[in-house]
Order: C-alpha cells, then structure tokens, then sequence
C-alpha cells in the first residue's frame, strides 16, 4: 500500500513559535499580534495560526484587555519539576492526539543504543499494539524503529543491526541487512516510516521524525488492518500536529 504525503513544516513552526514566546517574555504586560507580527518578522495570516497552537497548548495567555502574555505551560517548563511538567504536557498531547486521529498514539526516542518508547495513549477504541517481541529487538520491523534508525547515520544504523540482528516476525518483515538498510538511507523525512504488518500480523503502523537537535525521536500511531483506510489522513494530522511534541523538548 502506497502511503504518500505532502511535505508540512512542523521543525519550521516551532522555530517560528520560539521567536514569538521570546518576543512575548519581553512584554510583561502584553503584546498585540500585529506588534508580533512587526518584531519577527512573520506574517499576520501565519502568525494567526502560530498564536491559536500556542494559546490551545497554554504556552499563551490572553489578556482581558487584549495582548498575549505567557502562559502556565511555559512557567511550569521553566520551573524546578520540569521533567515532570514536561512528562505531564507529553501525556496530555499524546491522549489529545489519540482521541483526534482514533488510534494508539506513541512517543519514542533512540537512547544509548536502543529504540525507547517514552510514552504512550491508547485506549478501548484505539488499541495499541501487542509488544509480542521486545521494541528494541524489532527496529528493523516496526514503524518506530525504522523512523528512528533513519535519523541515524549509516555508521550508526550497521551498529544496531549488528547488534539486534534482524529475525522475521511475519511473513513481510524483511531480514535482509543490505535491503533494510538501503530503504532506511531512501527515507525521506516528509514521508511516514511504515510497518504493513511487519512486526505484528493485523497491524499498521506509521511514525513521523520529530527531531530538533541532536534528540532523535518519533511519533507514531498504530490501528488493526481493517482500518488500514484510516491510515493516511491519520498521518496527516499526526504530522500537522507534532509541533506541540516539538515545542515542548526545545524550550
């Protein structure tokens, strides 16, 4: 199954609304979009969009009067318990994504090595998958392991398969390391990372890159087979949506 996808910029909009929250953090007692949209240089119509994802993600407030002031979110990363601010707000977006694209939604990093699942949301209508194998041992077969080694370089996706030597799981999981690893060099970022049943036979998998930095991570859903329809405008929204994901692990 072909599963193309047209190229949004979500790296680029969290660039965008850092240079916002910086200009924001300047005016303690407010600041107008249009006065925004003068300082950094970004144009009304886009800085429209900017503002609204980051008043619903509570980077923003918005004052009585009119002007946006920084939000809770922002304090409570800036804050002595960030790790737990940022646990929280990562949870809050997975389950948030989970009910808009109704499917299993995870987070995954590549940590020392091995393929991390971070956090998850799943629930009665949107089962996530059986981790019949361990994630770490099947990155050549599941969408979260083929999205992150494809962010690796080639030195350091040989490593890993030297080490998790590719086993086959289904009938369409490919072991072949030469075969594997020239798809993984042919990923484009653009478009998903797919599992057709390659890890577990009745589901589908994509994952998108949501790297900013040296961090190497993902986002991922899954779905049964019998959904496979849903798949593509599912990774639409997934990708439209990661900005948030992004935003949280850049401030």
């Amino acid at each position: 199954m072909a599963l193309e996808h047209r190229q949004t910029e979500p790296v680029y909009a969290v660039q965008y609304a850092l240079r916002v929250l910086e200009s924001v953090d300047t005016h303690r007692h407010g600041v107008t979009a249009e006065q925004l949209s003068r300082e950094i240089g970004v144009p009304i119509d886009y800085l429209t969009h900017l503002l609204a994802m980051l008043r619903r993600e509570r980077y923003l407030g918005f004052l009585p009067g009119g002007g946006y002031v920084i939000g809770e979110s922002m304090v409570m990363l800036g804050a002595a318990n960030r790790d737990q601010a940022l646990a929280e707000k990562l949870k809050a977006v997975l389950v948030e994504l989970r009910d808009e694209v109704g499917a299993a939604v995870y987070f995954s990093r590549y940590d020392d090595g091995e393929v991390h699942i971070i956090d998850f949301a799943d629930g009665p209508d949107a089962p996530k998958v059986n981790e019949w194998v361990d994630f770490r041992s099947a990155a050549h077969a599941s969408a979260v392991g083929k999205c992150l080694l494809s962010q690796l370089d080639h030195t350091g996706r040989q490593e890993h398969l030297s080490r998790h030597r590719p086993a086959r799981l289904t009938s369409r999981t490919v072991i072949d390391n030469r075969v594997l690893l020239s798809k993984l060099e042919r990923q484009p970022a653009t478009v998903p990372t797919l599992d057709l049943q390659e890890y577990a036979v009745g589901t589908v998998c994509a994952a998108i890159p949501v790297t900013i930095g040296k961090t190497v991570a993902c986002l991922a859903l899954s779905m049964p087979y019998a959904q496979a329809h849903r798949l593509k405008p599912a990774v639409d929204t997934l990708h439209t949506r990661a900005a948030p994901v992004l935003l949280s692990f850049s401030i």
